[in-house]
C-alpha cells in the first residue's frame, strides 16, 4: 500500500501490529486510537462492553487500509446529525 495522508505503517512501533492481522504491510497505523469510540455503538465497528467499558480491541476498521475514508464518512455523518439536531431543537 502506498503511504499517504491516508495511509501508515508504524515500522519503528514495538507494538506492530497491535491488532492479530494476515498482512502487516496493509497494516494503517494512521489512526493508533479510534476517533470513533466516542460514537459508542453508531460507530459500526466490532466491539464489545465489559464492566461498563467499549473494548475495540476485535476491530480492524481503523487499521484497514480503508479505514481513513470510513472514518471520514462515519464522523461526517455524526457532525451533520448533530448539526440537524440543533437546528430542528432551535425552531421549536
Amino acid at each position: 500500500m502506498e503511504k499517504s495522508y491516508r495511509f501508515y505503517t508504524n515500522e519503528a512501533c514495538k507494538y506492530l501490529p497491535c491488532h492479530k492481522v494476515e498482512n502487516v504491510e496493509e497494516f494503517n497505523c494512521l489512526f493508533c486510537y479510534c476517533p470513533l469510540y466516542m460514537l459508542e455503538e453508531k460507530c459500526g465497528g466490532n466491539f464489545k462492553i465489559e464492566g461498563g467499558v467499549k473494548d475495540c480491541s476485535n476491530c480492524l476498521i481503523p487499521h484497514k487500509p480503508n479505514g481513513y475514508e470510513y472514518i471520514n464518512n462515519k464522523l461526517g455523518e455524526y457532525i451533520a446529525d448533530k448539526a440537524i439536531e440543533r437546528l430542528t431543537g432551535e425552531m421549536e
